[in-house]
């Protein structure tokens, strides 16, 4: 065994087995956890940041939990800091291209040397849990380890936008004590694991608001807002709520450009933002608010050009992403009722078509039903398919929902498809989307992934979550 491999069993008290000697091995070990599945709960992941010197303690965090809008916060966030001349890591999920990208530092992946180098040393801390009483910590438990090892260890940034992976209190990021917590909004998704009312969901979302560490939200339902107020209340922190100590109002569109005014406690400004939806505003607001707690509180240095710069050039894959104008095919990652809800606005706000064809696969935990209420009123030619992942839901299965609804929701003229494979479901919506028509992939991200590594020629694409 390799000298330096032994000292490093040696240094965190374990047992090592074979070491990983390549990036693939690596990403294969990480997801080899996968079936550990999803375990709320942080005692794993406190064992691992104890026997590691307590790394998380030494990084700055902006923590950003809720239903939707997570990954376009983080993206402006990310964006307009780097703007303004700050390092900053990125740590998101799932991820669209390639296992790397939820480890970003100032907008660029780990290299594939350095997570190979940090998953070694991980791995025997994680086999010796294994042996426990506690279990093997999952992949998401250990993707975050290896992101802070990341972010602690070897680039060390200035401040790091780190995304919930699902919910909140019982989140593993929610091991860390961040210097803003963002809730964007709460939606009723992952009902099986959050519980299925908004109060049940909002209650585990707010679990990220740390004693005195101000909070931004974004959240609109009253019983979501008095929850996050009491949660605040309870933990001494300043609440910045949208609609309350913030506010926005649009001021029009131009060029796919749209504008909008903020109102702050402290100033007043007016953005324009790149990334389409009026969803896109109210998260470019909260996003601005949490910088304006940056620089008022925490002597975050951010000049107004800079801020401008960063909100207009921020852009987030899969997220009414337009890829090609023959045929013009776009990308959008709603999978739950608000994300519907929101596509459904957005398309005839954003775009000119004679025929809207929409292709959707979706995993087999999630309910539906209000998804295709808000979405079916639209659509022309609906072609079902699977995404490539276990957990995918039969396209038969979704038929069966889509002609139960067809009767109220959806034009008399709606042609269905239903083709599994996703890739030549792909290809039937290439070939009936013509020049007039739109066509829409939508659903799970998992789909969105494989569609548009296809869509872009990316040979090495991967996805996960």
């Amino acid at each position: 065994m390799d000298l330096k491999v032994k000292r490093l069993g040696e240094y965190y008290g374990a047992e090592l087995t074979a070491p990983l000697t390549t990036y693939n091995e690596a990403v294969n070990w990480i997801n080899g956890l996968i079936p550990f599945g999803i375990r709320p709960g942080l005692s794993r992941m406190e064992i691992m940041m104890e026997q590691l010197g307590e790394p998380q303690r030494r990084l700055k965090f902006i923590h950003v939990a809720g239903t939707n809008g997570k990954g376009s916060t983080c993206a402006f966030l990310t964006k307009t800091l780097l703007q303004a001349g700050y390092s900053v890591g990125t740590f998101t999920s799932p991820y669209i291209t390639k296992f790397t990208n939820r480890f970003q530092y100032n907008g660029e992946d780990i290299p594939e040397e350095t997570l190979l180098d940090l998953a070694n040393r991980l791995k025997p801390i994680v086999e010796n849990i294994a042996q426990t009483d506690q279990g093997s910590p999952t992949m998401f438990e250990v993707s975050t380890a290896l992101a802070i090892l990341y972010y602690a260890k070897v680039c060390v940034p200035d401040i790091v936008v780190w995304e919930t992976g699902l919910g909140g209190r019982l989140d593993v990021t929610n091991i860390v004590t961040p210097v803003v917590s963002v809730i964007t909004n709460v939606g009723l998704d992952h009902t099986d694991i959050l519980g299925d009312t908004l109060s049940l969901i909002a209650t585990e979302k707010a679990g990220i608001i740390k004693a005195g560490v101000p909070v931004v939200s974004c959240a609109v339902q009253p019983e979501v807002v008095n929850i996050i107020k009491s949660a605040a209340d309870r933990n001494h922190s300043t609440l910045y709520l949208a609609g309350e100590q913030f506010k926005y109002e649009g001021i029009g569109v131009k060029d796919s450009i749209q504008s909008f005014h903020f109102t702050g406690p402290f100033r007043s400004m007016d953005l324009a933002i790149g990334m389409k939806g009026e969803h896109q505003m109210a998260n470019a607001a909260g996003a601005m608010m949490v910088l304006e707690v940056l620089r008022q509180y925490m002597a975050y240095v951010m000049d107004d050009e800079d801020i401008l710069k960063g909100f207009r050039d921020t852009t987030w894959a899969g997220r009414l992403e337009q890829i090609g104008n023959h045929p013009r095919i776009v990308l959008d990652g709603a999978h739950n009722p608000e994300g519907a809800q929101t596509l459904a606005k957005s398309l005839p706000q954003y775009y000119k078509y004679r025929s809207l064809n929409l292709m959707m696969g979706m995993l087999a935990n999630k309910h539906h039903e209000s998804y295709l209420k808000h979405i079916l009123p639209l659509v022309d030619t609906l072609i079902l398919t699977e995404p490539d992942f276990r957990k995918k839901m039969d396209a038969n299965n979704l038929l069966e929902i889509v002609e139960q609804l067809k009767p109220i929701y959806a034009k008399p003229t709606l042609e269905i498809i239903v083709e599994s494979d996703w890739r030549l479901a792909l290809e039937k919506l290439k070939l009936r989307t013509e020049e007039e028509d739109l066509g829409v992939v939508s659903g799970t991200l998992y789909l969105i992934a494989d569609v548009r590594g296809s869509l872009l020629n990316q040979s090495d694409s991967e996805k996960g979550w």
